[in-house]
């Protein structure tokens, strides 16, 4: 060592010191994001004195709101003694009298408690595939549970939707036993022809059975119904019927809402996957489907729903009319789902497709294993996205003759009580909506942090 330099150990640390002014604190960051130049600075102020403007007169009318009027015009003599006539205050005693109709449209008021159970056994259902935290044998139930739900809210005897469990069940017992002795192909075609002999329609059989009581089971599944009617003489399992023009309000944009986006998912993916094939008859089927029902709005497709189904039906079937609007949803979401979902396998690097066939995967378990996980990931976003816009384009099934939230809206301004009224209404319906859409928005965020294991 140089003999003019004397060597240097450190034995304790400096204490930090505070950062100076300019270089951090709320200061630091107005300067950088508000008022970083000139031109920044005046959109800030001007920005700021919108916003005071709107909330200045939209708090004081929200807040002083009148919350015990029986009509609309009571409403008006409450706030002329309260604030002076002509004074600009909510109505919101129209929330507090018709709030439970805005939830659940006509449902029988006796029954509430059954789609209150119904959304328990959903979240029940969910949760163990939404928080990784819970054990996943609870998932166990997710299968039950859509059957169990639409006994609670339609009614009738339990032994429809356990008829059809039970068939689905056989259909997918068969799918596996086969297709795991002669392959993917052959499995597929077991589950087929087990669908056709446990789904097979027998028309008017069912009427003849157990009659028609409007239950959107009997038009899909008459088979089972019809088998259901013999065991419901033998074991009496029914409950009060709900027929499906008693359904509406939030509770009706929920069921179609939730309905397709568990139904679109798996279409979007097969649809995707038919789109990539090397199969030109399959890619043809799935292009022609996607851009058809892609190229046609949605409303359309409702329309055709409600009028001209029936006229591509045996003669004598009575189609449930929600059931055509999930089944048409469903579809249109799928369309949507499989170009979001395409994106995500186009984006996959090349190399993980060769690996998949390095390591000897055939077609559908490299799919499963590799390749989808991935392009899942990846179209998360796209994904969500899609969920939130079909949620919110439930409200179009009110030209239809469904009276969801915004159909009860108008029947609620043509009463004479509340004929007039505009605002509170359609904010509370906004309220509903968002806060559905925004925990998808949150939950998605969520999801993409915790599958980011690239940028840990």
């Amino acid at each position: 060592m140089d003999e003019h330099h004397t060597p240097f150990v450190r034995s304790e640390m400096l204490p930090p010191e505070p950062p100076p002014l300019r270089a951090g604190g709320p200061v630091l960051w107005l300067r950088e994001n508000l008022f970083s130049s000139w031109t920044n600075g005046a959109l800030t102020l001007v920005s700021l004195w919108v916003l005071w403007s709107v909330l200045s007169a939209v708090i004081p009318w929200a807040v002083d709101g009148i919350w015990n009027a029986r009509s609309l015009s009571g409403c008006r003599e409450i706030r002329d003694e309260l604030y002076g006539p002509g004074a600009s205050v909510a109505c919101w005693a129209v929330i507090g009298e018709r709030w439970e109709q805005l939830l659940l449209g006509f449902y029988p008021r006796a029954f509430y408690w059954r789609p209150v159970l119904a959304l328990a056994i959903f979240v029940v259902a969910v949760l163990p595939f939404l928080v990784p935290a819970l054990p996943r044998r609870l998932g166990w139930f997710a299968p039950v549970a859509p059957f169990v739900i639409y006994w609670l809210l339609w009614g009738g005897s339990a032994w429809p939707p356990l008829m059809v469990m039970a068939g689905l069940a056989a259909v997918i017992l068969a799918w596996a036993a086969v297709g795991r002795r002669r392959g993917a192909v052959a499995g597929a075609v077991a589950g087929l022809v087990v669908l056709a002999l446990v789904f097979l329609p027998l028309g008017r059989l069912v009427d003849l059975v157990t009659g028609s009581d409007g239950n959107p089971l009997d038009a899909v599944f008459p088979l089972s119904t019809a088998l259901a009617g013999v065991l419901e003489r033998a074991v009496p399992t029914s409950i009060r019927s709900v027929i499906t023009r008693e359904f509406g309000g939030f509770q009706l944009s929920f069921i179609i809402g939730v309905a397709g986006i568990i139904l679109s998912l798996p279409l979007g993916i097969l649809l995707a996957l038919g789109r990539q094939s090397h199969l030109l008859v399959v890619r043809a089927i799935s292009v022609s489907f996607i851009e058809i029902i892609r190229g046609v709005p949605l409303i359309v497709w409702l329309f055709t729903a409600s009028l001209l189904l029936n006229y591509f039906l045996p003669p004598g079937t009575n189609f449930d009319l929600m059931l055509r609007v999930v089944i048409m949803v469903t579809i249109f979401a799928g369309a949507y789902l499989a170009e979001v979902i395409r994106g995500g396998l186009a984006a996959l690097p090349k190399g993980q497709y060769e690996a998949a066939d390095a390591l000897g995967l055939d077609y559908w378990k490299a799919m499963r294993l590799i390749i989808l996980p991935q392009a899942l990931k990846i179209s998360i976003p796209g994904i969500v996205n899609t969920f939130i816009a079909m949620f919110k384009d439930t409200t179009l099934v009110m030209f239809i003759g469904l009276l969801d939230p915004l159909g009860l809206s108008n029947s609620i301004r043509a009463d004479q009580s509340w004929n007039g009224i505009y605002w509170e209404l359609f904010i509370f319906i906004g309220a509903l909506f968002f806060i559905v859409c925004f925990g998808m928005s949150r939950y998605s965020m969520y999801l993409e942090h915790r599958l980011a294991r690239d940028r840990r």
